[in-house]
C-alpha cells in the first residue's frame, strides 16, 4: 500500500439531536476529495471514535465506502478496548472495501510490549490488510517501544507508522534505522516540516478536514518538488494554526469550528468534550482568518 500524501481523518457530523448527519459526511468526502487530499481515514482521534457506538462505526464505514467508489485509499481505524472488538470492526473495514487498517494501542487496559505484539499480530493474522500502526501513548497510555516495531520485522502488512509522540530524537530513529520497514507518517503537525525534511511522505493531519488546500500544497512542496525554502514558508503560515491545535488541548472541538467557518457545519462534539467559548472562538478565528487571507 502506498500510504503517501495526506490522509484526512474524517471528522464526524453530528444532528442536532446527536446523531451522526451522514449527508454531511458525504458532502465532507466530496469537498476533500475536490481539493485533492490522497486518502481518509475513517475511525480516527479526530473522528471521535471514541464516542461511537459499535454499530455507528460499522455504519460509517458501510457509507464512507459506498459514497466514495474507489475515488480515494481508504484506511479503517480499529482501535477499541479489547482485541475481538478491534477484530470485529476491522472485518467488517474489510468487507465495506478499506484497503488498509490504522492500528493503536487499545486504550484504558495499558498492553505490556508483548500483549500489544500479541495484539497486533492477531490483527494481521485475521485481517491480512495493510497496517499503519498508530503511535500515541498520551491517549492510549501505551507506548510503541522500538523492541515491539522491531518484533514485527516479519511481518509485511505492517508498513507504516503515524508517530505521534512529539519526540524528534525518536522520529530520527525511525528515519534512519527504520526506514527500511516502516513508511514513517507525520502525527505531530506541528513537526511536520522536520518530518518532511527527515523523509517523511505522509502526513495524518486533522486540520486538513479545513484546511486541505494548505496541507496539499505543503506536501506538494516538500515531498514531490523537494523545495523546503518553499516548504517553510507555507509550513510559517500554517504553524499558528497547528500549534493552536497542538497545545489548546481542544483538539476535536477547533477542529469542528474549523469546518464551521469553511462553509461547512459539522456540528459540536460529543459530551464529556464542550464547545469552543467565545474568546476560543474570536482567537481561533483570527488565526484562521489570517491564514486563509493567503489563497487570495
Amino acid at each position: 500500500m502506498n500510504f503517501d500524501g495526506i490522509w484526512t481523518p474524517l471528522v464526524t457530523p453530528f444532528s442536532k439531536d446527536g446523531s451522526i448527519h451522514f449527508d454531511t459526511v458525504g458532502r465532507t468526502i466530496d469537498k476533500l476529495i475536490d481539493q485533492g487530499v490522497h486518502g481518509l481515514i475513517v475511525g480516527g482521534t479526530t473522528g471521535e471514535y471514541y464516542a461511537l457506538s459499535k454499530d455507528e462505526r460499522k455504519r460509517l464505514f458501510d457509507y464512507v465506502a459506498d459514497h466514495v467508489k474507489g475515488r480515494v485509499p481508504l484506511m479503517a481505524g480499529i482501535n477499541a478496548t479489547t482485541t475481538d472488538e478491534s477484530l470485529e470492526l476491522g472485518q467488517h473495514a474489510k468487507a465495506a472495501g478499506f484497503g488498509a487498517i490504522l492500528v493503536a494501542a487499545p486504550y484504558y487496559c495499558q498492553p505490556t510490549q508483548d500483549e500489544l505484539l500479541a495484539h497486533v499480530q492477531c490483527v494481521d493474522d485475521a485481517l491480512g490488510l495493510p497496517i499503519m500502526l498508530y503511535n500515541f501513548p498520551d491517549r492510549t497510555g501505551t507506548p510503541m517501544s522500538f523492541e515491539f516495531i522491531n518484533a514485527l520485522r516479519d511481518r509485511p502488512n505492517v508498513q507504516a507508522i503515524k508517530e505521534s509522540t512529539g519526540s524528534i530524537q525518536r522520529m530520527h530513529t525511525l528515519a534512519n534505522e527504520h526506514a527500511d520497514q516502516l513508511q514513517l507518517s507525520c502525527g505531530m503537525d506541528d513537526q511536520i516540516l522536520e518530518f518532511f525534511v527527515w523523509g517523511a511522505r505522509s502526513w495524518v493531519c486533522g486540520a486538513s478536514n479545513f484546511l486541505a488546500p494548505e496541507h496539499v500544497a505543503l506536501y506538494q512542496a516538500c515531498v514531490v518538488e523537494r523545495d523546503f525554502v518553499k516548504g517553510r514558508e507555507l509550513a510559517a503560515r500554517l504553524m499558528p494554526m497547528l500549534n493552536m491545535l497542538e497545545n489548546g488541548g481542544k483538539f476535536c472541538q477547533c477542529v469542528k469550528y474549523g469546518c464551521e467557518l469553511a462553509g461547512l457545519p459539522v456540528g459540536p462534539a460529543r459530551r464529556p468534550l464542550l464547545a469552543l467559548d467565545d474568546a476560543e472562538k474570536v482567537e481561533f478565528k483570527r488565526v484562521y482568518d489570517a491564514l486563509v487571507a493567503h489563497r487570495a
